[in-house]
């Protein structure tokens, strides 16, 4: 085979240069446009009608950082059982994330029938299990990667580098807010921090910074919005009212600045929640009842900070926020110790996190479906990547595994009960109707109304969306 030639470099990279050089003027010429939006910088989130009917107006993600292992929770295995403390058959020498594996491990907690349809999940998670008659399971996700971060990445962004859109983001993009006073996209961090890849789970990537999630929880407010303890509530009017006067002005002098235009929007969005981020955030008005369902008053100070924010997560759903991204774990904290990372010592580490997770989350999916929000709301539970159905050697804890998980959906337009996909007899591999993060992804945004295919943002040449150049909608699960 003839290696590459200098002159035959300089003759690609010329064909190369040309292309982009060309796409740049087709783009400017709006003969490149395909279907992107036209956002107005003075009203960025204006609701914008979607694609096609949505059957979900709103979208809940509650992200488990740190890889809850599918094993020990949903999807159940009875080959574990019988073949517990053996050889993995097709392992011989499996070296995985963290170096080398053992024998096949049984489900660390028992398997029970849950709800009407008998749906078997672990005693790890009961709450969320009894709702399965409500709840539609994909047992067959796989992603591309055995790493936390680029993990965190993919399932938020679609990819495993840092820089581009969340699916928070992207949504947003593609349908503005009907909410004017509260953001968009909101995302609520854990008590015990901030997951591993942090704000890139929420981030706006290449699309208008407009579009990126507002991170705030039940404990932590939003930053930087309070009026100072100097100005009275008088002289702030005063000022923003003057403040607005002054803007409107240049505006007329510079028509078509769409930056300041923006700027403009972001100020006047920030001095509308300083009246609505306190109201939503206080829980107070909350019957007794619906505070003890949640379990915001446990005496187990974490799961009580993560129940207020599902609580937290059906307020900003019922004053129309589009997209909540509710997080449970967070990094930094050790191996295993504030997240679902259950390398050394599963057992032990779930026996904290499971009871933090199962009361809290059940009890936003009751909510939602008591207060006739779930039939227009998508609840999607999902994690970065699912765990080893052996243990790691010496470990009493299992390593990473890209190629088969779970992500749980309930909620507008999805089938339940329902279990749609499965991995192996190990719960090592998707085998039946496999489905990637960019399938699920698709899924979300159509349910929401939006052609994954068409919803674009052109950036560096290129027509840019959440699914890349992959991705299928997983009608299987879908409501007719």
């Amino acid at each position: 085979m003839r290696g590459l030639s200098r002159r035959d470099l300089l003759g690609h990279m010329g064909s190369g240069l040309g292309v982009m050089a060309m796409a740049d003027l087709l783009k400017a010429d709006g003969l490149l446009k395909g279907d992107q939006i036209d956002i107005n910088p003075s009203a960025p989130h204006a609701a914008r009608r979607p694609h096609f009917a949505p059957r979900a107006r709103n979208v809940v993600v509650i992200f488990c950082s740190g890889a809850l292992s599918h094993l020990d929770s949903f999807d159940y295995k009875p080959e574990l059982i019988k073949r517990h403390d053996t050889p993995l058959p097709g392992g011989d020498d499996l070296v995985t994330f963290q170096g080398a594996n053992g024998n096949v491990h049984q489900p660390l907690y028992p398997f029970r029938p849950r709800g009407e349809c008998g749906k078997m999940t672990s005693d790890l998670l009961p709450n969320i299990g009894e709702l399965s008659d409500d709840l539609c399971y994909i047992h067959s996700l796989h992603t591309k990667t055995a790493t936390h971060g680029p993990g965190e990445n993919c399932m938020s962004t679609g990819f495993i580098l840092e820089g581009f859109p969340s699916m928070g983001a992207w949504a947003t993009y593609g349908l503005g807010s009907e909410c004017e006073d509260l953001p968009a996209f909101v995302a609520i961090p854990d008590p015990r921090g901030v997951p591993q890849s942090s704000i890139n789970n929420w981030g706006p990537g290449f699309l208008p910074a407009a579009f990126q999630g507002t991170p705030f929880n039940a404990a932590t407010p939003v930053r930087n919005i309070a009026r100072p303890g100097g100005v009275s509530a008088e002289k702030d009017r005063a000022t923003r009212a003057y403040l607005k006067e002054l803007n409107e002005t240049h505006m007329r002098r510079y028509a078509g600045d769409s930056e300041l235009a923006a700027r403009i929007a972001s100020y006047e969005m920030a001095a509308r929640m300083q009246l609505s981020v306190p109201e939503v955030t206080d829980l107070s008005s909350e019957s007794k009842q619906t505070r003890e369902m949640y379990g915001t008053d446990d005496a187990n100070a974490t799961k009580a900070g993560f129940a207020r924010n599902c609580l937290l997560a059906r307020r900003l759903i019922e004053r129309g926020v589009r997209f909540v991204q509710l997080f449970n774990g967070a990094y930094a904290m050790g191996e295993g110790k504030g997240n679902w990372d259950g390398h050394r010592q599963l057992k032990t580490d779930y026996d904290i996190h499971g009871p933090i997770l199962d009361q809290p989350a059940a009890a936003l999916i009751r909510d939602l479906k008591q207060r006739g929000l779930l039939e227009e709301t998508l609840v999607v539970l999902c994690t970065e990547f699912g765990r080893m159905p052996t243990f790691q050697a010496g470990t009493q804890g299992r390593d990473h595994n890209p190629s088969g998980f779970t992500a749980v959906l309930a909620g507008a337009g999805v089938k339940a009960p329902f279990s749609y996909g499965t991995t192996d007899e190990f719960g090592w591999k998707a085998e039946e109707n496999p489905v990637s993060v960019h399938d699920l992804h698709a899924t979300i945004l159509h349910l929401m109304g939006l052609d994954h295919k068409r919803l674009t943002y052109y950036h560096n040449g290129l027509e840019r969306r959440l699914t890349d150049v992959h991705g299928e909608v997983v009608r299987g699960i879908l409501r007719s």
